[in-house]
C-alpha cells in the first residue's frame, strides 16, 4: 500500500496509552494524518512510502501544545526583567505596547515566535494578544496550528475601543478563521481585574452560540484574589462561577493562589488549569498546587506564556520545571510523573483546547503533529529510559524534525517556511526601536 509518510525511529512514545514506550516501531502517515502504528519490520512489509525517514536514535513524541502564549511579546523579551508582576505589567509592558504595538510589530512578533515554537518542539499554540487576525495569518502562512485568541478588555487599545468593539471583532475573526483547518480560536478576556461583569455575560452567550473555549488569566498573584475579595467579597473564581463562565470550556491560565476548598470547587466545574511554571517563578507570583489539582480530577495542560515574562518559548523545559516544580511544592518526588509531565505537554493542552480528537497522542486517526528529538547527543547518554530522558534531560536544541498535519516544518534543525535572516533583522530593527524606550 503507498503512503504518503513512513518514520522508523527508534522509540515512539504515543502518549496514549500512557505509559507505553514502543521501540523499532514506525508511524504511518497519508494525507496529513496517522494511518498506523506498528513494529518497523511489519511497516516495510505493509507499506511503500513516498517519503522514508529512519531516526534510529530518535524519540518521537505529539507536537508538544503551548496553551497559552502571547506570541508577538517575543520582541519584548528582556526589556523589563526581575520586577513583580503588577510593576512589570503597568509600568513598563503595558506603555511599551501603548506606544508600539502595531501590526507590523504583532506580524513580527508572531513570526520570531513561530520559529522558536517550531525549532523547540511545539506543533500547536495557544495565543491571547492584540491584532489576532494578523497572528492566524502568520500561522496558517507558516503552517503551524494554532488557537486564537478573541481578546477582550473594557479598556481602550490598539486592537479596539471598548468591549462592544472587542466583541464585535471577535465574532467577525471568527467567522472569517471558520474554515481554517489549522486555526481554531476561543473567546480570551485579558483577567477578572480588566474585564467587567456585562461584557463577560454577553461574551459568555455568544461561546455557548459558537461552542467555544474561554481561555483567561485567574488567580495569578495574591494581590488579584485579595482586590476583589476588598471589593466585593469574592474571590475572581466565585465570582466567575456566579457569572456562569467556570465550564468544562474555561482554561484558567496560572491559578498560582488556590485553597483546598478553591480546588475541590474548581474541579466540580470541569474547568482546565494552564500552568506557566517558569513565568510564575519569574514574576514571584506563586505556584500552582499541580500535584493536587490533579489528584482533585482537573485537567493541567501546560504554556510559557509570553517571552517578556519568561524569556523564550521552551516547552521541554516547562515540561521539566513542571515536573521539578510539583514535586519540590508538595513535598512528593513521585508528584508529577515524567509521564504526566508530557501528558501536561500534549493531549492535557488539546483537551483544554477541545481539539483532543484532533491532537495530542499519535493515535490512528488522529492529526500527524509529531515531533522528533535526537537522544544521541552525550548529554542524553546512555538511554535506560527515553521518557525519563526526554522530561529530565533533553534539551529543545536536540529537536530535530517537526511535522504538522504531516507537512515538514522543521528538516533536521532547518525551518522549512521561515527565513532565520530575515527573522534576525526584523528582530534587529525592533531592538533598536525599542532600546530607547
Amino acid at each position: 500500500m503507498q503512503v504518503d509518510l513512513l518514520i522508523q525511529a527508534r522509540w515512539i512514545i504515543p502518549v496514549e496509552p500512557a505509559g507505553v514506550i514502543h521501540e523499532n516501531h514506525s508511524l504511518v502517515v497519508d494525507d496529513g494524518k496517522i494511518i498506523n502504528l506498528l513494529d518497523t519490520a511489519s511497516a516495510m512489509q505493509k507499506y511503500q512510502p513516498r517519503a522514508l525517514e529512519t531516526l534510529d536514535q530518535h524519540v518521537l513524541i505529539p507536537g508538544l501544545i503551548n496553551c497559552h502564549t502571547h506570541a508577538a511579546m517575543s520582541l519584548l523579551s528582556g526589556i523589563a526583567d526581575d520586577l513583580p508582576l503588577m510593576d512589570w505589567l503597568q509600568n513598563h509592558i503595558w506603555p511599551a505596547e501603548q506606544k508600539w504595538v502595531s501590526e507590523s510589530f504583532v506580524r513580527d512578533g508572531t513570526d520570531l515566535a513561530i520559529a522558536e515554537m517550531l525549532r523547540g518542539g511545539t506543533t500547536c499554540f495557544n495565543d491571547m494578544y492584540f491584532f489576532p487576525d494578523i497572528a492566524a495569518q502568520q500561522a496558517v502562512e507558516h503552517g503551524i496550528r494554532a488557537n486564537i485568541g478573541l481578546i477582550v478588555f473594557d479598556f481602550p487599545t490598539v486592537w479596539a475601543e471598548n468591549a462592544e468593539a472587542y466583541l464585535s471583532k471577535a465574532l467577525a475573526l471568527h467567522e472569517r478563521l471558520r474554515h481554517e483547518h489549522l486555526i481554531s480560536t476561543s473567546f480570551a478576556p485579558h483577567a477578572p481585574y480588566t474585564v467587567s461583569d456585562e461584557p463577560l455575560r454577553k461574551m459568555l452567550t455568544f461561546a455557548d452560540e459558537l461552542d467555544s473555549t474561554i481561555h483567561m488569566h485567574v488567580h495569578e498573584t495574591r494581590h488579584e484574589v485579595d482586590e476583589q475579595l476588598q471589593k466585593n467579597g469574592q474571590t475572581p473564581l466565585q465570582r466567575l462561577h456566579e457569572l456562569g463562565l467556570l465550564t468544562p470550556s474555561f482554561m484558567a491560565v496560572h491559578m498560582t493562589q488556590l485553597s483546598a476548598d478553591d480546588i475541590r470547587f474548581y474541579a466540580e466545574t470541569g474547568g482546565h488549569i494552564v500552568h506557566c511554571p517558569e513565568s510564575n517563578l519569574k514574576l514571584a507570583s506563586g505556584f500552582c498546587p499541580v500535584a493536587a489539582c490533579l489528584e482533585a480530577g482537573i485537567n493541567v495542560a501546560l504554556g510559557t506564556d509570553g517571552a517578556a515574562s519568561n524569556n523564550d518559548q521552551d516547552m521541554l523545559a516547562e515540561m521539566r520545571v513542571a515536573a521539578l516544580l510539583a514535586k519540590g511544592v508538595s513535598g512528593n518526588a513521585s508528584a508529577v510523573s515524567a509521564m504526566q509531565a508530557l501528558q501536561m505537554a500534549t493531549l492535557n493542552g488539546a483537551k483544554a483546547l477541545g481539539l483532543d480528537d484532533k491532537i495530542g497522542s499519535l493515535l490512528v486517526g488522529k492529526a500527524a503533529d509529531v515531533v522528533a528529538i535526537d537522544l544521541s547527543d552525550v548529554e542524553t547518554q546512555p538511554v535506560f529510559n527515553p521518557l525519563a530522558q526526554l522530561v529530565y534531560a533533553a534539551s529543545r536544541h536536540q529537536v530535530s524534525d517537526v511535522w504538522v498535519a504531516g507537512k515538514r516544518l522543521l528538516n533536521k534543525r532547518q525551518l522549512t517556511t521561515l527565513d532565520l535572516q530575515d527573522l534576525r533583522q526584523r528582530a534587529a530593527v525592533w531592538q533598536q526601536r525599542l532600546a530607547g524606550f
